[in-house]
C-alpha cells in the first residue's frame, strides 16, 4: 500500500454532458453548473489518495474554498486535478486545479476528512431509522 503523504497528486478528464449543465440546476445558462465541478474536484481529490488507505478507512468531503472562473459549455472536455498539500490530522487539504483547454475554470482547496467506514455506515442507518419515525 502506498503511503499517505504529501504531494501525492490525481487527476481526470470528464466530457461535459446536458445533466451536467447550469440547466439542470434551476438555472437558465447552458453551461458546466459549479456543483459539478466541485464534484469532479472531490473525485481527483479521492484519486490522488487511492490505496494510501488503512483498511476500514475512507474519506468524506469537508470543504470547499474554490473559484468557478470560467464556463465551459456542453461537449468540452474538463480536465481536474488535485495535489495533497497538507495532512492534518485526520484532515487532508487538497490544491484543486480545472481547465476546459482554453481557460482555467477552477482553482481552489478542497478538504477530506478521514473517517472510519464501519462508524459512519452505522451512523448514517441511525439516523435513517430516526427519520423514518419522524426523527
Amino acid at each position: 500500500m502506498p503511503e499517505l503523504k504529501a504531494n501525492l497528486t490525481g487527476s481526470l478528464t470528464y466530457k461535459v454532458s446536458a445533466g451536467d449543465l447550469a440547466t439542470a440546476w434551476r438555472n437558465d445558462v447552458p453551461v458546466l453548473a459549479t456543483p459539478v465541478l466541485l464534484w469532479l474536484s472531490e473525485l481527483a481529490s479521492m484519486r490522488a489518495i487511492a490505496d494510501t488507505l488503512p483498511e476500514g478507512e475512507m474519506t468524506v468531503g469537508l470543504s470547499h474554498d474554490s473559484a468557478h472562473l470560467a464556463p465551459t459549455p456542453e461537449g468540452w472536455s474538463v480536465q481536474i486535478s488535485a495535489s495533497l498539500t497538507q495532512i492534518e490530522g485526520r484532515k487532508l487539504v487538497f490544491a484543486v486545479e480545472a481547465s476546459d483547454g482554453r481557460d482555467v475554470i477552477l482553482k481552489g482547496t478542497h478538504v477530506r476528512a478521514i473517517v472510519n467506514r464501519e462508524r459512519f455506515v452505522g451512523n448514517l442507518a441511525a439516523k435513517a431509522d430516526l427519520s423514518a419515525v419522524g426523527g
